[in-house]
């Protein structure tokens, strides 16, 4: 279930996605917020060096395992531009991170990039549940797709 802040850190993360693409890398952008709802981290996809583990929802994961108590970690809401790939989703199921609101999913990233004619992904498109069963989740959300696919056909057109 959404609250009233879900859109502000997504927002926030469509600005890190677009931060990303003015660097060379591809449009992620990810916020962890406490249950307090005080931002923790943030951070933006960082491939471009060509080590394509460079997520911002990974690093999430390892600031959090490195920052943050199990409690504080399971209470924490990580928001992020599209949804997570397997990778991201497992190191999130790994070190315990509570709800995932993401703007994006993984469906609509598979077929805009179709669309584009763009080279698909390396590693198979999987909803974050079926890496981590029970994962609490919210996304897509329709009023920011638009925003993103554009985010994606200015990386690959750059």
């Amino acid at each position: 279930m959404t609250d009233t802040n879900d859109m502000k850190h997504l927002n926030r993360c469509v600005e890190l996605a677009a931060t990303a693409v003015d660097t060379g890398n591809p449009p992620f952008g990810s916020v962890l917020v406490d249950a307090n709802g005080s931002v923790r981290y943030e951070s933006h996809n960082l491939t471009a060096g060509g080590d394509n583990t460079q997520h911002p929802e990974f690093a999430i994961a390892r600031w959090a395992a490195a920052n943050m108590s199990p409690e504080e970690r399971a209470a924490a809401t990580v928001y992020t531009s599209g949804e997570h790939c397997p990778m991201c989703a497992a190191a999130h199921g790994w070190v315990g991170l509570g709800r995932i609101v993401y703007a994006s999913s993984s469906e609509q990233l598979v077929q805009w990039l179709e669309e584009m004619q763009a080279e698909p992904s390396p590693v198979a498109t999987l909803p974050i549940e079926t890496v981590v069963p029970g994962q609490q989740t919210d996304g897509p959300f329709p009023e920011l797709a638009e925003t993103i696919r554009d985010l994606h056909r200015k990386f690959r057109s750059a």
